[in-house]
């Protein structure tokens, strides 16, 4: 094992890791072996951490799931910027990559999927995330670049909904005219950047 790696760091370490054997090899090349030799970490320490396999996909999991409803709660703050469609589309779409190699994960590994919910419950879900950009339309009607009358929960839950359907049918083509149809109802279809 290299000499130098803080504990602390190694649980992303490996999370780094499982992405790089997921990309290059897909669901069926994930092992510990295979993960730790990646991370550059002795395979003992896999185990240090996590009590198996599944546990450390899990976590990396709700790691990742943290991290997409983290950027789009980032959405308040480009309130007023940019255009609502804009924004709504870059969020949507820079789920993709991510939201795609989890559910190829949890596809291929049958016992992760309940794995997941006994290590992770339901801390983050997709509730999170029609929240968050429920909250970033909610600021975007206050700057008056969403109809008074738009419904932002609703609407949210459409939103969400569609972007998981385009991800798991591979449609992400398809995301700004998604977005941009539901955006009517939201009253910014002619709208300009701010």
């Amino acid at each position: 094992m290299p000499r130098g790696v803080a504990i602390s760091e190694l649980p992303e370490q490996l999370f780094q890791a499982v992405e790089r054997v997921l990309d290059r090899e897909g669901p069926s090349g994930l092992s510990g072996r295979a993960i730790t030799r990646e991370a550059g970490v002795a395979t003992g320490l896999l185990y240090n951490h996590f009590t198996d396999l599944d546990e450390l996909l899990a976590m990396f999991i709700h790691d990742r799931a943290r991290a997409f409803v983290a950027h789009v709660e980032a959405l308040s703050s480009r309130t007023g910027t940019g255009t609502v469609v804009g924004n709504l589309t870059e969020a949507a779409t820079a789920m993709a990559p991510g939201f795609t190699v989890i559910f190829n994960l949890v596809m291929s590994r049958p016992t992760l999927a309940r794995r997941l919910q006994a290590v992770v419950g339901h801390e983050v879900s997709l509730h999170d995330l029609e929240m968050a950009f429920a909250a970033y339309l909610k600021a975007e009607k206050q700057e008056g670049r969403v109809a008074p009358g738009a419904d932002a929960p609703a609407l949210s839950i459409a939103l969400v909904g569609a972007v998981h359907h385009l991800l798991m049918t591979g449609r992400l083509g398809m995301m700004e005219r998604v977005v941009t149809a539901l955006a009517g109802s939201l009253g910014v279809e002619h709208e300009r950047p701010g």
